[in-house]
């Protein structure tokens, strides 16, 4: 990969506005503008503060209150320095990375930012090790060097062209060496950053009080002086608050049910809606542990029932696209694996495969599923799920949910079953939608060993710079997961954001990972 240095963004694919009321806007660009304070409303609040533990969307805020070396700026289509002056690897094998500091960098409590405090970012993050967190995005690193002030080099166990993609994540956001111990997760609701903004004020589940950060430096350029981020549990209540000017924007867990109902309502409500192409995915995980998912037959037949149109359509009001591979539409080496392999949904071709392996009872499976972290639409998909399965007579479902944190500490335990899941990418490469959940460690804290993907797919596709280059290798280790079928993918999401007539900037808003860059939200001011 050549070098990252500050240059001219290349065009990505974006979110396009699928409603133009108020085109003839003025933007106000003076700063003086008191109208400058942004609320905006989401259901995915942090289930931590400190980003040496968090491998979930916890970095939404993360992305606003911290800096990394690199990021995704808007219209980005590769990682560009954000914290580094520039970086670029510095051998042709792509196992040696080196990054140049801007000159001057603090910390927002005005302590210094330099190359020391970026080694012990990632020194610490491998040394606490949480179980489910981010260093699991570091395999590929053997250590860290410092060279002066501003110089930090990266040496790689093996090549890995993928790793200026890991380094623009907000599980890479440099922290205060003063501020967050060096072997243990930093306590209370406060963070030290250096990203655009300072969290002024937190309280858990209910809001974070953004405020410029008067120390920063880096590719962000804010269009507003203020931010307050307030969570929500349910749709309904989010878009309300919407409605009732409450709040200005909101972007993650909107319901299809007031997705649909905006579309036919919003030039009545004041209400713009931004849609566009996105990357979520759903997907159940199959536990190895338990009697009846550890059957491949099982899962096969599960795989075979499974109507992921009528979900998408009957759940979704087709929001939603149905899924085929763990690696969705629009990224290199997406493929159909699952349709290809298994075709409409059959109870009868289900049935034979539970016939062949000597399974003649209904199987008993328990599916569980999170109460408050993708949306209320969760669970009446589970239920779906269910009423498909046992319209088949093959199974007999039960269904059991916990909120987030709960489920999540389920999760680490080996808990449950079979169970849902949501993934929005650290970066845009196809390598994201399969590495994090392959493998003894992975994201989904279920050990998955699968050497022809660990030891010879993905080692063979970091190798090459050329990310277009590498969809043959995707597309193996796809096929080998819809061979073994213990990821069962069910959907891709689309982007939408709602917001007020008065708010401009939505359409520049999300990264490439889904994450909202609050810097990007003003106000108009006159019409």
């Amino acid at each position: 990969m050549a070098g990252l240095s500050r240059r001219g963004l290349r065009p990505a694919a974006g979110l396009l506005s699928i409603s133009l009321l108020a085109g003839c806007g003025v933007i106000s660009s003076d700063g003086e503008d008191e109208e400058q304070q942004i609320t905006v409303g989401t259901m995915s609040a942090p289930s931590t503060l400190d980003p040496a533990a968090a491998w979930d969307s916890s970095w939404e805020l993360y992305r606003n209150v911290f800096q990394t070396l690199l990021s995704f700026p808007s219209g980005a289509a590769e990682p560009e320095p954000d914290a580094a002056e520039s970086c670029k690897f510095a051998d042709a094998s792509n196992t040696v990375y080196t990054c140049e500091l801007r000159e001057g960098l603090k910390f927002s409590d005005g302590h210094e930012l330099d190359a020391k405090a970026v080694k012990y970012t990632f020194d610490r993050m491998r040394r606490i090790d949480v179980k489910g967190g981010p260093v699991g995005l570091l395999g590929s690193l053997d250590k860290v060097e410092t060279k002066g002030d501003r110089t930090i080099t990266f040496r790689l166990k093996k090549s890995d062209a993928t790793f200026p993609f890991v380094l623009s994540t907000p599980a890479m956001s440099i922290v205060d060496p003063m501020e967050y111990p060096a072997d243990k997760l930093r306590e209370g609701n406060d963070i030290a950053g250096s990203g655009p903004y300072a969290l002024e004020s937190y309280k858990p589940g209910e809001r974070a009080e953004l405020v410029k950060n008067d120390y920063y430096d880096g590719s962000a350029d804010r269009k507003n002086d203020a931010v307050t981020i307030r969570y929500f549990k349910k749709s309904t209540a989010m878009v309300s608050a919407l409605k009732n000017k409450q709040i200005d924007v909101t972007f993650r867990g909107l319901a299809s049910k007031d997705i649909v109902e905006m579309q036919g309502k919003h030039r009545r409500e004041g209400i713009q809606l931004v849609e566009g192409a996105g990357t979520e995915i759903r997907y159940l995980v199959f536990n190895p542990d338990d009697r009846w998912a550890r059957k491949k037959p099982v899962r096969q037949a599960f795989a075979q029932v499974i109507d992921r149109g009528a979900i998408a359509h009957k759940i979704y009001q087709d929001t939603v696209e149905p899924l085929y591979s763990m690696v969705p539409q629009g990224l290199t080496g997406h493929g159909t694996g699952f349709f290809d392999d298994y075709g409409d949904p059959s109870t009868d071709k289900a049935k034979q495969i539970l016939q062949k392996a000597g399974i003649t009872a209904p199987v008993p499976l328990t599916l569980w599923y999170t109460t408050d972290r993708y949306g209320s639409a969760t669970a009446p998909e589970f239920a779906e799920i269910k009423r498909q399965l046992e319209a088949s007579g093959l199974f007999k479902i039960t269904l059991k949910s916990r909120p987030w944190t709960e489920f999540d500490a389920g999760t680490k335990k080996g808990e449950y079953p079979v169970f849902g899941r949501g993934w929005f990418p650290d970066f845009p490469d196809a390598e994201n939608f399969i590495a994090p959940f392959v493998g003894e460690k992975n994201a989904l804290n279920t050990p998955y060993p699968v050497p022809e993907i660990t030891d010879e797919v993905l080692p063979h596709s970091r190798r090459e710079a050329d990310r277009g280059a590498v969809a043959d290798d995707f597309e193996r280790a796809q096929q080998i997961l819809v061979d073994d079928a213990r990821l069962l993918p069910l959907w891709q999401g689309k982007q939408y954001i709602m917001a007020s007539e008065e708010i401009a900037g939505g359409e520049r808003a999300l990264d490439p990972s889904a994450i909202m860059m609050m810097w990007e939200l003003q106000r108009k001011t006159s019409w």
